[in-house]
C-alpha cells in the first residue's frame, strides 16, 4: 500500500465535509473492493475516510417497501426477514455473493457506489426500479448507472440508503466464476406494481442493463416459455478468458428462464 491518512467520521455531514476537503479522498464501506486494490497499489489516495461510524445499517419495512441502509452487510440482507418477505430476490441474491466472509463484510452501498460491472447488487436495483438516498438526494435506478465504474454520484455524494417497491414476483439467477464467484452473467427478474423488468449483469460491457425484448414478452406471459425463443445480440458484450461474447449470450437466455421458473 502507499502511504495515506485514515479518519473515522461519527456523522454523516462529517464525512461529506472529509471527502469534499481533499480531491483524493475515498471513502471505505465494507473494502472488499477497495482494500485489495490498495494492497495491489493500483489506487494512492491521500485520505481514507472510513463509514463504518455512520450507522446507515437499519433495514425498515412496510406494507409496500423496504428500505436497506448504505452499509448493511449482504449478510443482514439475506437473512432479514423484512427483506424475505418482501423481496425474496433480493435476500436470494445477497446469499449468493462471495462466501461468509465477504458476506459479513461486503456492504450494499458499497457495491453500488463502485459499480462493478460483474457485481450482483446493480442488477436488483435496476430491475426492481429502486430509489438510491443519498446524503443530498434521490436517484432513479435508470438514473444510477452510467457505465462501466460510472453511477451518478457527484464527488463526496455518499449513499445513505436504497428504498425497493415491493415484489409480487423476484428471482435473481448467476452463473458464477468458479474462482471469485462474481457473475459472468447474472439475471435478475421482479414483477412489482410498476410492471416486469428484467437486469443484467456480467454480461455487458457498459455493466448492468435492462433487457427490454424479455420485459414485453413476460408482461403477457410471466412463464419460462413466454422467453424461449428470445435471444440476445452478442455485440457489446464482454468477451474474455472465461466465455466468449456468444456463450455470455447464451447464458443470459438460460439464466432468464431460471430466474422466471423459480420465481
Amino acid at each position: 500500500m502507499y502511504d495515506f491518512n485514515y479518519t473515522k467520521p461519527s456523522s454523516i455531514p462529517e464525512a461529506v465535509k472529509a471527502l469534499g476537503a481533499d480531491m483524493e479522498a475515498k471513502a471505505l464501506a465494507g473494502g472488499q473492493t477497495f482494500i485489495p486494490v490498495l494492497k495491489q497499489r493500483l489506487n494512492k489516495p491521500s485520505v481514507i475516510v472510513d463509514l463504518s461510524e455512520l450507522g446507515l445499517k437499519d433495514v425498515k419495512a412496510d406494507d409496500k417497501t423496504v428500505t436497506i441502509g448504505a452499509m448493511s452487510t449482504h449478510h443482514q440482507i439475506e437473512s432479514s426477514p423484512d427483506v424475505q418477505r418482501l423481496v425474496p430476490g433480493l435476500a436470494k441474491m445477497a446469499s449468493l455473493i462471495g462466501d461468509t466472509q465477504v458476506r459479513h463484510r461486503g456492504t450494499m452501498g458499497g457495491s453500488l457506489a463502485n459499480n462493478d460491472p460483474s457485481a450482483c447488487y446493480p442488477a436488483a436495483v435496476l430491475a426492481l426500479g429502486a430509489t438510491v438516498h443519498t446524503d443530498r438526494r434521490s436517484i432513479a435506478a435508470d438514473d444510477f448507472f452510467q457505465g462501466m465504474f460510472t453511477t451518478a454520484l457527484e464527488p463526496g455524494e455518499l449513499i445513505t440508503a436504497i428504498e425497493f417497491p415491493r415484489a409480487e414476483k423476484s428471482n435473481y439467477e448467476k452463473f458464477r466464476n468458479p474462482a471469485s464467484r462474481y457473475a459472468m452473467v447474472g439475471v435478475f427478474v421482479a414483477k412489482t406494481a410498476a410492471g416486469v423488468r428484467v437486469a443484467i449483469t456480467g454480461a455487458g460491457q457498459n455493466g448492468v442493463f435492462r433487457h427490454t425484448a424479455m420485459e414485453e414478452a413476460l408482461s403477457k406471459d410471466f412463464s419460462p416459455d413466454a422467453i424461449t425463443g428470445i435471444t440476445t445480440p452478442a455485440d457489446g458484450l464482454n468477451g474474455d478468458i472465461h466465455a466468449s461474447p456468444e456463450y455470455r449470450a447464451h447464458l443470459i437466455g438460460v439464466m432468464a428462464r431460471r430466474a422466471v421458473a423459480a420465481a
